[in-house]
């Protein structure tokens, strides 16, 4: 099957809060997710109501908030955080400031329709030849799509690493078409494997080996907090009229400033908003109770088990995390297992989280944790 991939015309940032500045920048968080229209924002509210900054567009193409034990993360536009977060970070102490990061580079955002792929594959297949080209990425996967962040001055050098791999781009609809079809089963920081001026790998598994090695430098284990268990959802489709939500809307809002509040912040929530689909949510099933039966689609009851590897140690200009997990898991390589670990990612600004199914938990932890403690315990390494 096909996987269409395309540029949504945008330039983001990425934001990374430390859990314990979560409740300062709460207020500008909730106004990411419920905008009022430029009609309704021109009076200052004494109850708190929020507040949708001047010049603002109702819309925005994309953007991504995500809670997990590591951090909180933003993805927005630049103009977005300049004029909602900005002011936030200003008021901090010089310590606090100093915990928080925007990044100076703008990313582009590439929208990936997998219809027909499975999602485990779509990650290896889309994140190698960007790895081994050298190009810094983040992967997050949603209900609907997933998207690939790249810096802005690489976009061309994204295009021709793909069209090298045989992804077709078309130059009317700004989209890449895999004619490619797949039998079997075969997102992030990504973070910088191998330091400046070192070339890039030239295998799969060479990458592999680098990922490791750097991890296993940097003391980066995964971990798994057994208490969180997610639910991978997404809004049901509603029509607006004259900018103003229906009940269905409001109903998802209320639920999302439910999780958002719960103190002192949700355990795991990642929430994508693209102008072109409903929103999508992965979230700790402890939350699910804060939405009413209607408003989500998906299974309630299907779990995925989270396996986050701390990256705040790692240079936030990185490639190469998210090939060679997915690589190690889905069985790309000669240490790979010989049935792979179906599992999806996502990349926030300082950490990257495996997403596997319940029963595949122990099987991951094995090969993540096997390679630090088996193949990486050379000297040399």
């Amino acid at each position: 099957m096909s996987a269409n991939i395309r540029f949504l015309d945008t330039r983001l940032a990425l934001l990374h809060i430390p859990l314990h500045l979560y409740i300062n920048f709460l207020q500008p968080i909730l106004q990411l997710i419920i905008p009022t229209s430029p009609d309704d924002s021109t009076t200052d509210d004494s109850d708190g109501a929020v507040q949708t900054p001047d010049g603002w567009d109702y819309e925005e193409p994309f953007i991504n908030i995500s809670v997990t034990p590591v951090e909180c993360s933003v993805v927005c536009s630049r103009k977005l955080i300049n004029e909602l977060f900005v002011p936030v970070l200003n008021l901090l102490d010089d310590t606090m400031k100093s915990q928080v990061n925007i990044t100076t580079e703008d990313f582009v955002v590439m929208q990936i329709d997998g219809e027909g792929l499975d999602a485990d594959r779509r990650v290896l297949e889309l994140t190698g030849p960007l790895a081994l080209a050298g190009i810094s990425i983040f992967f997050i996967t949603s209900y609907y799509s997933d998207y690939i962040l790249v810096p802005s001055r690489y976009r061309g050098k994204v295009i021709q690493a793909l069209e090298d791999k045989g992804l077709r781009f078309e130059d009317h609809t700004s989209s890449y078409i895999n004619p490619n079809h797949y039998s079997r089963k075969s997102s992030v920081p990504t973070f910088e494997v191998q330091p400046p001026g070192t070339p890039p790998p030239a295998t799969v598994s060479e990458l592999q080996d680098r990922t490791f090695a750097t991890l296993k430098r940097r003391n980066i284990v995964p971990t798994v907090d057994s208490k969180i268990r997610l639910v991978q959802c997404g809004s049901r489709r509603y029509s607006q009229s004259n900018g103003h939500g229906n009940p269905a809307e409001d109903a998802l809002h209320l639920g999302l400033v439910k999780c958002l509040i719960s103190s002192p912040c949700p355990k795991f929530l990642s929430l994508t908003l693209a102008d072109c689909e409903p929103a999508s949510l992965l979230i700790d099933h402890a939350l699910i109770s804060n939405f009413s039966q209607d408003v989500l689609l998906g299974s309630r009851d299907e779990y995925l088990i989270p396996i986050t590897l701390d990256l705040r140690d790692l240079p936030m200009e990185s490639t190469g995390i998210v090939c060679g997990v997915a690589g190690r898991l889905l069985g790309e390589t000669s240490e790979g297992f010989q049935e792979p670990v179906e599992m999806s990612y996502l990349s926030t600004a300082r950490a990257g989280t495996v997403m596997v199914k319940a029963d595949e938990q122990d099987r991951a932890l094995k090969a993540l944790r096997g390679v630090e403690n088996g193949l990486l315990s050379s000297p040399d390494c």
